[in-house]
Parts: structure tokens; sequence; C-alpha cells
């Protein structure tokens, strides 16, 4: 686990790949647990540690994930996200490349429970929900595409529905239309950057998180996109 960010009201860290951040039915170790466990020892915290969730990251995706450590912190950051003012910035690697390198993609996604999957939806359905989000190619290798992408919504696999329904499934992504999965069972999506004001300081707050150690390729757009 990797803190990127910490103060009296809130922690950051970066989710590696297979990380879960709630507890499922596989019973495996949470981010939310070893967070309690590391505030516990680093503050030799008797009882009970208080640690809010205040939104979710898909277990096979990796980076940025904001907890509150104050009920405080945590009502104002619940209200944050539900208004928009918490601004995601996710890194995506593709295979295919897009008609245009940077526009607006919007649909209507419907979420299947059953299937655990989102699927585009007419807007006249009353189940779906309106999906919006600008992309740019920002790097290129041989073989893949980098996107940038920011999420003016928060809908269920909302990244992954769109940019598969437009030919371009994540590297990785098997339930989306990936022909291959990913040697790490991941993934090549990656929470990379969250900008806010402070729900209690005021202070902005711009985070990011390091790309997955070890995985040459998001290695060399980190690197390409760090060096222009």
């Amino acid at each position: 686990m990797k803190v990127i960010y910490e103060d009296n009201h809130i922690i950051i860290v970066s989710k590696t790949v297979n990380e879960i951040v709630q507890g499922d039915k596989t019973g495996d170790e949470t981010l939310t647990d070893k967070v309690k466990k590391y505030i516990k020892e680093k503050y030799s915290k008797p009882g009970e540690v208080f640690l809010g969730l205040t939104h979710r990251l898909d277990r096979p995706t990796s980076g940025v994930v904001i907890f509150a450590k104050t009920s405080k912190a945590l009502s104002r950051l619940n209200a944050m996200f539900r208004d928009g003012e918490i601004h995601k910035t996710y890194w995506a690697i593709t295979s295919n490349r897009p008609n245009e390198d940077e526009g607006t993609l919007e649909d209507f996604l419907k979420k299947n429970e059953k299937l655990n999957k989102s699927f585009i939806a007419k807007a006249s359905d009353k189940e779906a929900k309106k999906a919006i989000l600008n992309y740019k190619i920002i790097s290129v290798s041989d073989r893949y595409y980098l996107w940038e992408i920011n999420l003016l919504t928060g809908r269920h696999h909302q990244i992954r529905c769109q940019l598969a329904n437009i030919g371009c499934p994540v590297k990785g992504d098997l339930k989306y239309g990936y022909p291959r999965s990913n040697p790490d069972g991941g993934l090549s999506l990656h929470a990379r950057k969250v900008e806010f004001i402070h729900p209690v300081s005021k202070k902005e707050i711009s985070v990011t998180a390091e790309v997955p150690e070890g995985d040459k390729l998001w290695e060399f757009f980190q690197d390409s996109v760090t060096k222009d």
C-alpha cells in the first residue's frame, strides 16, 4: 500500500491491480482494512479506527483512492463527489485508435447486476443513466495508444463500456471485448490523478498516482508523457 497524501482529515492511497477496496465474496483482505491497520499502527490508536470510503475503484483497475479520516471530511467529500467537485483523470491503454484523437463520448448506460456489466442503452430507457467523458490520445507506441480521460459522470464501468462501444476496448478487458487478458489479470486502466478543494482546509489538492511498477508498457507511456 502506497500513501500519496495524508493530513488530519484525508488519506489518499495508490491501489494496485487486483486489490479490492471493499469486502466481497472472496474474503480477501481489503484496501480499507490495510489503511485502517496503517493508521492504527502509525498513530498508536486504541480501539476501532474510523475510516470512510468516499468512492470505489474496480478490482482490476489501479490508481488513486480517497479515504476520509473524520466524519466531517466524509460527509463533505460525499457531497463533493455527488456534485461533481472531485475531478478525476484516468489513463487507459488500447490497441485500437479512435476515429478522432480527442473528443467527448456521451451515451446512456444500463447496468446488468447479474452479469456485473454495463450496456449502452436508449435514452428512453428509464433505468439508463447518462454517461459523459472527455478523452485525448496523449501518447502512441508501436502497437498501443495512451488515452487521458476526464470523467464528467461516474457510472458503473463507464470508461470500459464507452471505449468498447467505439471499438476501443481497454487492454486486458475480456468482459468488454478485448481478445486477451493481461499477464497480471488486471486492466490497463489507471486512476491517474484527482484534483479538488480540501473539504476542511479549503486548499487546492492535486494528487497523482504512479503507474503500476514493473509494467514496461505503462512505464514507457509514463516516461513518454513526462518527457514531453
